[in-house]
Formats: C-alpha cells, sequence, structure tokens
C-alpha cells in the first residue's frame, strides 16, 4: 500500500472542501485506486465537517498535531488526541519539524504518539535533519536519535507510518538526489526494524510535485509521500498521483 498524504498546514476554510472532492472523483475512478490511500490532514477547524462528508468516500481525514495529554485539561488552545479521534479523524501527523521548531521535546512526542494509539488514531511520525546536520555528515546520527527517542517496541507497528521530511527541503524546491535518498530511506528502515520485527511505512516528504515525482517513484524503498504545498491544490495533488503510476 502506498500513501498520499496532503498537510495543509494554516490552509482551509469550509469551502476549500471542493479541492478534496475533485480528489475524490479523481480517486473513485482510477484504476490504480486500490494500490494507494489518500489522507489529507486539514486545520482543526476544519476536521470534523470533512470527516462527516467522506465518511463513506475514499479520502481519509488526520490532524496536523495533538497535544501531549489525554482525554481533557486546563491547557489553552490544546487539543488532545481523544477529542480528534471523537470528531471523526483517522490519522495525526506527531513531530512535523514545524513543531518540533517551536518547540516539541522527544518526551512531549511519545506522548503524543502514545495517547494518539490509545485512542486509536494511526501516526505519521515525521522525522528529519536540517541544513547544518547535513553539511557535518549528521544525518544518519540525528533521524536516529528522533526515532529511539520516541518510537518504542510496545507502540504497535501497524498504526504507526514514519514520514521522512530533510528540514532545508520543505518549500525550498531542493530535493535529495537519488542516491542520498535511496541510502537515507533504508537506514531509517534498519534502525526501525531494530524497534519492530517490520518496519513501519516509511514516506517522503518536502517540495514533491507531479514533476520530481518521477525520480522519488524509482525508489521502491519510498512507501508514499507527505505532500504539503501541492496538496492543496486538486490538480497538483492528482498530478503527483498520476505521474507515480504512470
Amino acid at each position: 500500500m502506498r500513501y498520499f498524504i496532503g498537510n495543509w498546514k494554516m490552509f482551509g476554510i469550509p469551502k476549500s472542501i471542493n479541492i478534496l472532492n475533485k480528489i475524490n472523483s479523481f480517486h473513485s475512478k482510477d484504476k490504480n485506486r486500490k494500490k494507494y490511500r489518500v489522507i489529507i490532514t486539514p486545520p482543526y477547524t476544519l476536521i470534523e465537517s470533512y470527516s462527516k462528508h467522506f465518511k463513506n468516500k475514499k479520502i481519509l481525514i488526520g490532524s496536523q498535531n495533538c497535544y501531549q495529554k489525554d482525554q481533557f485539561s486546563s491547557n489553552t488552545a490544546a487539543v488532545s488526541p481523544y477529542m480528534i479521534r471523537s470528531v471523526g479523524a483517522k490519522y495525526t501527523l506527531v513531530g512535523h519539524s514545524d513543531n518540533r521548531s517551536e518547540g516539541d521535546t522527544s518526551k512531549m512526542l511519545k506522548r503524543k504518539v502514545e495517547f494518539a494509539l490509545n485512542n486509536n488514531l494511526k501516526v505519521v511520525f515525521c522525522i528529519g535533519e536540517g541544513r547544518s546536520d547535513k553539511k557535518n555528515k549528521k544525518t544518519f546520527k540525528v533521524l536516529k536519535n528522533q526515532i529511539i527517542k520516541v518510537l518504542e517496541k510496545k507502540f504497535y507497528s501497524n498504526n504507526i507510518i514514519v514520514a521522512y521530511e530533510p528540514i532545508w527541503s520543505i518549500g525550498t524546491g531542493k530535493i535529495p538526489n537519488k542516491d542520498e535518498l535511496t541510502k537515507t530511506i533504508t537506514y531509517i528502515k534498519k534502525v526501525l526494524k531494530n524497534i519492530y520485527k517490520k518496519s513501519p511505512a516509511v514516506l517522503y516528504g518536502g517540495s514533491v510535485d507531479g514533476n520530481n515525482v518521477e525520480m522519488f517513484k524509482q525508489i521502491t524503498e519510498i512507501d508514499g509521500f507527505l505532500i504539503g504545498g501541492a496538496s492543496k491544490s486538486s490538480k497538483k495533488f492528482i498530478d503527483i498521483i498520476k505521474n507515480y503510476y504512470r
């Protein structure tokens, strides 16, 4: 199974659902539809209405983050995994570099993963190195630390997806070369196999578009994509899927 996950970030109002209707319409007619899953993570404000709308359709709705406490608490503006699940989300991103840069620590991320799984949410756990890590050849060390400090054997691997997003690539148009990316994804899977007997799916994210997806599809180790900017346009998102299966 391949995954095409759209991360809308701070984008979307109720009528933006038209973008998803077009993607859903394409998916329902696509001869390759059984080979992949489409998940969209809109802002919290849209999760409930979008989840209801797509309840019996093929697009799944997730959240972009969740708070590191469960059920209810006195933390202003916090949204727990329990609350997210109760409005219909099936997935949640955890550990996106945006949130890490705003202060999410490994300790916080571990709690987010644990509470999300306890609430039957599937977790898309994001990892990635910065520009200076890459320059100083610390990519593998950074990625290994990000994984082993958060993911534990007790977390059921079938409910976890790992998304590798090099921070230097997000929104910059710069992407890793084929050899580099193959080695990195293979290494990530090796680290994951040390925790779980079988590696969870590993996705790539960072400046993915309809043109460069041709290169990514040659790397069989990649199990799908976490798509930022291009997921806000039905045409761009559909082009990525079309070109991947061409």
